[in-house]
């Protein structure tokens, strides 16, 4: 099983030399993946919880490949509808290309009604928009030969249902966000299930989950995967992998916008995942 890290590309305090740093850090400590997030406007609603500035994230990845050699590089999540889908096939293919066939394309339908506003979008076609658009993106480097690019995974965020079943259909792999240890367990059945019923192949588990140390073990039922001692994370990362997961990323950004200032407890908790990882061979 892969190990990634979300890595924050937004907030007071981000700017090119942090996300340097965070990449050599994510690159250097043996991690397999490295992902940033997705959005366009910031409007009130984004800054609520990601505030500027915000690194666009094709623009971003494309730097960071230049200062790696190794990690593979990703969105968690793009948010497709916002782009014409041949610009972001485009996009995707030439970053792929640049990168030595790194990148990793993850997609979702979009939850920021004002983003949507401001960018001429229809809120209430997000889903169908989405699955157009995915279809429209490999359709292009399917049939067009000035996409020349190694195969882009295509992870397919949401956590529902509707997100499992686009996923199945139009995804290599299915990423969803932030959930409970027995809740990643249940859906994982869960995705078994729908493809049955779609009666085609079941995409990959990769999902995201929290990454917050704690000093002292989290008992709460709803405690989230990755958040609590080393030790629960660790417990929770060999879930994950007996699950069946190809990936896991951890997402460092738990509202704290304090920590996007100050990194180094973050990479401390990485570097004791990756230690406690290899030791325990969950990677």
């Amino acid at each position: 099983m892969q190990i990634g890290v979300n890595v924050p590309n937004f907030g007071p305090g981000t700017d090119p030399d942090v996300l340097r740093r965070w990449a050599q850090t994510v690159e250097g400590l043996g991690f397999d993946l490295l992902m940033v997030s997705d959005h366009i406007a910031v409007t009130p609603d984004v800054a609520q919880q990601y505030p500027a500035p915000f690194y666009e994230p094709f623009t971003t990845l494309s730097w960071l490949a230049g200062v790696t050699r190794r990690v593979r590089l990703g969105t968690t999540v793009l948010i497709v509808p916002y782009r014409h889908p041949l610009l972001t096939a485009r996009m995707a293919a030439n970053l792929n290309r640049l990168s030595g066939g790194r990148f990793v394309l993850g997609v979702g339908v979009g939850w920021a009604r004002q983003e949507f506003e401001a960018l001429g979008v229809p809120f209430q076609r997000r889903g169908a928009l989405t699955d157009e658009h995915l279809r429209a993106m490999r359709d292009a480097w399917q049939d067009t030969a000035d996409y020349d690019s190694p195969a882009i995974p295509i992870w397919v965020g949401g956590n529902s249902d509707a997100g499992m079943r686009r996923a199945v259909r139009l995804g290599d792999a299915w990423h969803p966000l932030r959930l409970t240890p027995g809740e990643l367990a249940d859906a994982a059945g869960r995705l078994g299930t729908i493809a049955k019923e779609l009666g085609l192949p079941e995409p990959a588990l990769v999902p995201r989950i929290a990454l917050q140390e704690t000093r002292e073990p989290v008992t709460a039922p709803d405690r989230l995967a990755g958040v609590g001692t080393i030790e629960q994370i660790v417990a929770d990362l060999d879930q994950i992998r007996l699950l069946g997961a190809e990936a896991v990323v951890l997402d460092p950004f738990n509202g704290d916008l304090a920590e996007i200032r100050q990194p180094e407890r973050a990479w401390r908790t990485l570097a004791a995942v990756a230690a406690y990882a290899t030791t325990q061979e969950v990677r």
